[in-house]
């Protein structure tokens, strides 16, 4: 039986986070989200197993992220955050301290490379060391490697932070 759109509506609020971790202009945060979209409707034919949705768009995500950095890397454009466009919970279902933690989140999550951003992207999402490597085509050696890099750094930004100047 082929997949349905509502399938894929069903995964779109782990696509639209993996979005956001590779684009904060909004304009072509959005634009990248339809090429995302259109890239997994197209895909779907291959896909055998309806279980593995999720880690089937999220890897097209990924791999279509990567790209959109490696061509936005070519001709840098600086952009300022735009705190506003984020993608943060709904104020009114969330405290404000975990609002302010998740806001401090993706911006720390922006600072970080690409190689270390992926990874602890997927994990937040709640891949384990296995698929995140077959995701990404790295041994789930590396992937400790790079998620241990990761979390490290964001380690070291929050010290500082807190730290008193």
């Amino acid at each position: 039986m082929p997949h349905s759109w509502s399938q894929i509506e069903a995964v779109h609020p782990q696509l639209w986070r993996a979005v956001c971790g590779y684009e904060l202009n909004p304009a072509l945060r959005e634009e990248l989200m339809q090429e995302v979209l259109l890239a997994v409707w197209q895909a779907l034919p291959a896909l055998h197993d309806r279980d593995r949705l999720l880690p089937f768009a999220l890897r097209i995500a990924h791999n279509l992220g990567a790209s959109h950095v490696r061509a936005a890397m070519r001709v840098p454009a600086p952009l300022p955050l735009d705190l506003d466009g984020h993608d943060v919970p709904d104020p009114a279902t969330v405290a404000d301290a975990e609002r302010a933690r998740s806001q401090w989140l993706f911006e720390a999550l922006a600072t970080l490379p690409l190689t270390l951003r992926q990874p602890l992207m997927l994990q937040l999402e709640g891949f384990d060391y296995g698929e995140i490597g077959d995701l990404l085509g790295l041994s789930q050696e590396n992937v400790g490697v790079r998620l241990h890099r990761a979390r490290a750094r964001l380690k070291a930004l929050l010290s500082r932070e807190e730290t008193p100047a």
